[in-house]
């Protein structure tokens, strides 16, 4: 399956009832809530029933003024609203979920089914606090870290000795972590903001 970025325009054209955007939508995450679903769900029906209805509340999410704060998460607000019909669906009694012990019995600890969604979230921090720093300096940390290039290449890569590489890799990775934690910080704030409306 092939990352995706979200934007504020993806969210518009997906309330806006772009078929081409809505289609996306549900085979992108339909696959991605059915590995995620699978280890707590009996029945495949209850699966559908329950992406079903997960797409059904983002997409009046979406269509309300406001709805869908930051499109840049929504990955991680699909899940969240997955997680909370699975959490009803639960309470109701809904026989096709397993919960507690039954769950506990049945779960496979050697397959985590939120990697997929984590690292994609994890890959789209990265990106966007890249993006916000000088193009030296993405260049340098994309090519150690993210082209995992060795310190030689670089070095001929970037005409400098492997001493001002060390010193050029510690200002990138300093600037990365500044930009991470105003983005983590400006994240708080809107959670913040959530709550309290």
């Amino acid at each position: 399956m092939e990352f995706r970025t979200f934007d504020k325009d993806y969210v518009q054209r997906l309330a806006q009832g772009d078929r081409v955007v809505q289609d996306h939508f549900a085979a992108y995450f339909g696959e991605l809530l059915y590995i995620k679903l699978r280890g707590r769900v009996r029945s495949s029906d209850a699966i559908d029933d329950i992406r079903q209805e997960t797409f059904k509340r983002v997409l009046q999410a979406a269509s309300r003024e406001g709805g869908i704060e930051q499109p840049e998460r929504l990955g991680a607000y699909v899940v969240s609203v997955c997680n909370k019909v699975v959490s009803e669906g639960s309470r109701n009694g809904a026989k096709h979920i397993q919960t507690g012990q039954e769950m506990d019995a049945r779960a496979d600890s050697r397959i985590d089914l939120d990697a997929p969604l984590v690292n994609r979230e994890r890959r789209r921090v990265v990106e966007d606090v890249l993006a916000k720093l000088s193009r030296g300096d993405q260049k340098l940390l994309r090519m150690i870290f993210l082209d995992e290039k060795n310190k030689a290449e670089a070095c001929r890569q970037l005409g400098v000795g492997e001493d001002y590489l060390r010193v050029l890799l510690h200002r990138a990775k300093s600037r990365f972590r500044k930009k991470l934690a105003e983005l983590k910080d400006s994240a708080i704030l809107n959670t913040s903001r959530l709550r309290r409306v």
